[in-house]
């Protein structure tokens, strides 16, 4: 991809989410102080993706890469995050651990999130929405419903088919165990 293209498709896919990157970093890590260098080194590291277009979310994957920018931060200052899962029905906060992962680890997150993706993939348009939605922009219900226009009701059967269905295609693969009470998915 030629660095016209490369300009062209940051433009177009990354940089309108800079204010919901910028509020997302601002909530997520708050300790930090320098965001705009946070934004920067995010962004650079989007500019060494060798084909974005193979990219199937830009905007999930701009903002996981800020999270990855921000955790490195931490750990290079030897500050120890702390990622609140209280936004995340009212549970408590877990310290991240500071030691970095093995080649096995990265591999092993890598072909996770790979099946996930591939599970989100084969979900149905609006049921993938509402999953992304949850899950990665954190939007509760009522949110998702309002910025969707459906019922609370339809957001939460969406919700349920969703991880349904994921679990049933890890199942399918062999990467987690079938529920005891069911038969393993075909």
């Amino acid at each position: 991809m030629s660095t016209a293209e490369k300009a062209r498709w940051f433009s177009e896919h990354v940089h309108p989410h800079e204010p919901a990157l910028r509020a997302y970093l601002s909530k997520r890590f708050p300790a930090l102080p320098d965001h705009d260098d946070l934004v920067q080194e995010t962004y650079a590291r989007l500019l060494r993706v060798e084909d974005p277009d193979r990219l199937a979310h830009p905007k999930a994957f701009l903002f996981t890469t800020a999270r990855n920018a921000a955790i490195d931060l931490f750990r290079r200052r030897h500050v120890h995050p702390h990622e609140s899962l209280a936004d995340h029905e009212g549970l408590i906060e877990l310290p991240l651990l500071d030691t970095p992962p093995t080649a096995v680890e990265t591999l092993e997150r890598r072909q996770r999130r790979e099946a996930l993706t591939e599970a989100l993939r084969a979900l149905p348009e609006r049921c993938r929405e509402v999953m992304l939605l949850r899950y990665l922009d954190g939007c509760s219900g009522k949110e998702i419903a309002g910025r969707l226009g459906i019922s609370l009701g339809t957001v939460k059967g969406h919700l349920l088919k969703g991880v349904r269905d994921c679990a049933r295609y890890f199942e399918a693969r062999g990467l987690v165990d079938a529920a005891p009470d069911r038969e393993p998915a075909p």
